[in-house]
């Protein structure tokens, strides 16, 4: 008896097409298999065949997004395109953080080389084309204040500008140092309120609005810490470094931070 191939059935372009003419430009593998009404192996070599013409990409193993002719040079959607539906196929909260949530808010200083996502554990980077994808582990990840915000294929959840300025403190080696994190600061100034940043400090380690309270500060931005400082204040016991793992002998002590100035940060205002 004959295996049935993919030219028995709906081709594997003719399926996309159908996809992408309804607005919906990812899908899965069993997808595509039960659409084209093939084995697994002859789905596999159908969008195999139409990953090398281009059309398609996989930024992950069974998930496929659909590769319109304006992005074809990148190789992949962009990731803010499909990690909203990737996220919630793997059921994983998550939410846009960082130098990549900035730029939402008019406030990177330079274009990041990575979209940077948050989820509650680590997760392996994703490459797609010229698309690059860094995921970061944050146990508080449910509960960090988001915006939703519309892009061509749906919404995306992105940390609000209080929440991005208080991760930008905790993980600066994720956005180029303290200097240029002062720098996105200073443009995040303006969407960033007092009790913003206390609410968003409620939800992350203490050392970090402590080192954030200063660089907002060293920003020209210290208008909006007054909420900050009261919540350091209430909660802080112990000096915190400014740059962990750094010698403290020489550091200054900022009282009304708790925070011990081991190095020199300069924003490029």
């Amino acid at each position: 008896m004959r295996v049935k191939t993919e030219s028995d059935h709906l081709s594997a372009k003719s399926y996309v097409d159908h996809l992408a003419s309804g607005g919906r430009y990812s899908f899965t593998s069993e997808q595509a298999r039960a659409a084209l009404g093939v084995s697994s192996d002859a789905a596999k070599l159908a969008l195999n065949r139409l990953s090398r013409q281009g059309l398609v990409a996989a930024p992950a193993r069974g998930f496929y997004v659909i590769v319109p002719p304006e992005y074809r040079s990148l190789g992949c959607l962009p990731a803010e395109q499909f990690i909203p539906a990737l996220m919630d196929l793997k059921g994983l909260p998550y939410y846009v953080g960082l130098l990549s949530a900035a730029q939402y808010y008019g406030a990177a200083h330079q274009r990041p080389q990575e979209f940077q996502i948050f989820l509650e554990k680590n997760r392996r980077p994703i490459r797609c084309g010229k698309v690059r994808i860094r995921f970061i582990a944050r146990k508080q990840t449910k509960k960090v204040p988001v915006r939703d915000f519309n892009t061509p294929r749906g919404r995306i959840r992105v940390s609000t500008p209080d929440a991005t300025a208080i991760d930008l403190a905790g993980y600066p080696q994720y956005a180029g140092g303290l200097g240029q994190v002062a720098t996105v600061l200073a443009e995040l100034a303006d969407d960033l309120s007092s009790e913003g940043l206390a609410a968003a400090a409620a939800v992350a380690p203490l050392p970090w609005a402590q080192r954030l309270g200063y660089l907002l500060e060293r920003a020209e931005a210290g208008h909006v810490t007054a909420a900050l400082q009261e919540f350091v204040h209430e909660h802080a016991r112990e000096y915190t470094p400014l740059v962990p793992g750094v010698s403290t002998s020489e550091g200054h002590r900022l009282k009304n931070w708790k925070l011990l100035l081991n190095a020199d940060v300069e924003p490029d205002l």
